[in-house]
This record gives C-alpha cells, structure tokens and sequence, in this order.
C-alpha cells in the first residue's frame, strides 16, 4: 500500500487549502497515480505557531508503477504547480505532500521510507486510520490504532463538515 498525506494552511491558486488538496488529488490522476481512498479533510492547528491559519489535513492510498524517489519527485511537482514555495521549516504553505508509506518499504537516502516523523503527528494518523486502519509501521510494526494512542494531541485533529 502506498500512504501520501496532504495538507495545506494558505489559499492557493486552486482556492482555500481544502480546495487545494482536492485539486492537488486530481493532478495526481492526471500523472497516472491512481486514487484508491481519501480520508475525509480534517484540521488542525499550525505548529509550531498555533497563530499561523490552520491546516486542512487528509491521507490518501493510492497506486502507481513510481518508485520511492519518482513518487516524491512527482509529489513536489505537484506542490510547485500550486504554489508552493519552499522557506522556513514548518512555514505556513499552500500545500504539502508526504510519502509515509510505500508498500512497506525501509530506506534512508533521497527518501526515507517510512516518512521519519508519521508516527509522532496526529494530523498524519487520524486521517491514515480512516483510509488504512490495518496498516502497520513497516519498522516498529505497531498499528496505527497503537501509535495514535500513543499521541496526547490526538483529540487535537477535528473532522471537516463534508
């Protein structure tokens, strides 16, 4: 299974960030990465600056013939192309996409695999809990359901009126 998570706090060309995301899905799709299951949006609040908008979170599966470094690559091509840009860590940004999973795959080099910090953020596995509820931590095996457990922010992640 192949786990991407998007997020955005800043309109883009598209419109507002839930705008974005869903955009940022159908471009994928134009790319040949097929959608199998989004999560529903959900927000949260910027960090490390709660003042900063907050942020329309969502997971998506999906399915592609890319590798690890071709997905990625695709993914900040997608970003570029609605308006992201790159300066401070943790920047308030028009979109954001992750590769947290692919198909169970450890590596640590042009993309560290697992995403390194999925784990640790609520805003990843409250969403990834909807769309993969089985899924596994390739390198600590824990499920998803025991890792967000795990989290004291978990309660922090607030599902979007559809």
């Amino acid at each position: 299974m192949i786990l991407i998570a998007l997020g955005a706090n800043l309109p883009s060309a598209a419109g507002p960030p839930a705008v974005t995301l869903k955009r940022a899905l159908a471009r994928l799709e134009t790319l040949g990465v097929k959608i199998l299951s989004v999560s529903s949006l959900y927000e949260t609040a910027a960090w490390p600056d709660p003042s900063d908008p907050a942020f329309v979170n969502a997971v998506a599966a999906v399915e592609t013939a890319l590798q690890p470094v071709e997905l990625l690559a695709l993914l900040h091509e997608v970003e570029t192309d609605l308006g992201r840009l790159r300066s401070a860590p943790n920047a308030p940004r028009t979109l954001d996409i992750d590769l947290i999973d692919h198909d169970g795959a450890v590596m640590d080099g042009a993309v560290t695999l697992p995403h390194p910090r999925a784990q640790l953020r609520a805003f990843v596995l409250v969403p990834l809990a909807e769309v993969a509820p089985d899924w596994r931590h390739p390198v600590t095996g824990q499920g998803v359901a025991e890792l967000l457990a795990a989290l004291p922010d978990r309660d922090s992640v607030k599902k979007l009126a559809s």
